[in-house]
């Protein structure tokens, strides 16, 4: 999202650590679910730095054609971030939310498609609502496309899909209300180790994106990459996990450029890296 990591995968690791742990009792059985404290530091989202402070509803379920993840954010709901930091309580964005549901073509037309390392195939979408305070603030993105999970014939868990991607509001950009671009996006989930009592993985995703119209704007691009690294201990109900991000063009904004938003002139640092630190309970 605009101030954070999509922790993909994380309530997964969570779901691996709670089999190996006799099962404790959720309040259901397919659909996992934590809320979360997230802290956010040097996210490159936008055109500045932003650091952030705040509560996370996190879901994922995974049954018979429906697979899903998704989250929703209260920006700065702690009232904690750096002065480019806008949200829930002062003015700023008060909900961003992002879904990735997709629904297996496999099982839906009762027909396998697997061939290869290839075993399931998904119609896949990545949908990110940004309410903002006003329309110029606000994001509503809606990608689609083909998806499928890969068979490592190991624990590793690999997915990898990709996207069109059809563009409503953002944030009063140039390419609003069209078909702008595309989107590459990898995941996988790789557990390592038992540690203090719990279970430790490493997570990963990347999203590769090209080809978008907004490159023709001053100080935008046509491409971005984000690409998360994760290590996750898991335990029952707790979990904990330290990230880091790198941006290439995040947001899509032209590194190195000088911009002026009437508060003096800056340099976008758009390529780099963040860092996150979570804590969440699985409910």
């Amino acid at each position: 999202m605009k101030y954070k990591i999509v922790i993909a995968s994380v309530l997964a690791a969570a779901s691996w650590s709670a089999t190996a742990n006799n099962n404790p009792e959720y309040l259901s059985d397919w659909w996992h679910q934590s809320v979360n404290v997230v802290g956010s530091y040097h996210t490159r989202f936008g055109p500045q730095l932003n650091n952030d402070v705040y509560l996370e509803y996190e879901a994922f379920a995974h049954k018979d054609w429906f697979d899903f993840y998704g989250y929703a954010d209260m920006p700065k709901f702690f009232g904690a971030g750096n002065g480019n930091d806008k949200g829930t309580w002062d003015n700023g964005s008060p909900l961003f939310v992002e879904i990735e549901p997709r629904f297996s073509i496999d099982k839906l037309t009762g027909t396998s498609l697997a061939f290869g390392p290839f075993k399931e195939w998904y119609f896949a979408n990545n949908y990110i609502y940004d309410m903002g305070d006003n329309p110029g603030n606000r994001q509503n993105t809606w990608y689609m496309g083909l998806g499928t999970d890969i068979d490592t014939h190991s624990d590793i868990g690999l997915s990898m899909n990709v996207y069109a991607k059809y563009q409503w509001e953002n944030y009063g950009a140039a390419n609003e209300n069209s078909w702008d671009g595309y989107r590459f996006k990898i995941k996988y989930i790789v557990p390592l180790t038992k540690l203090w009592g719990g279970n430790l993985s490493y997570i990963g995703f990347t999203n590769f994106d090209w080809g978008s119209d907004l490159g023709n704007s001053a100080n935008r691009t046509s491409n971005s990459i984000a690409s998360s690294h994760i290590l996750s201990l898991s335990y029952n109900h707790w979990h904990y996990s330290l990230v880091a991000r790198y941006f290439h063009n995040g947001g899509q904004w032209d590194n190195g450029a000088n911009l002026n938003f009437g508060n003096g002139p800056f340099e976008v640092k758009s390529t780099g890296f963040g860092y996150y630190f979570v804590v969440g309970y699985n409910f």
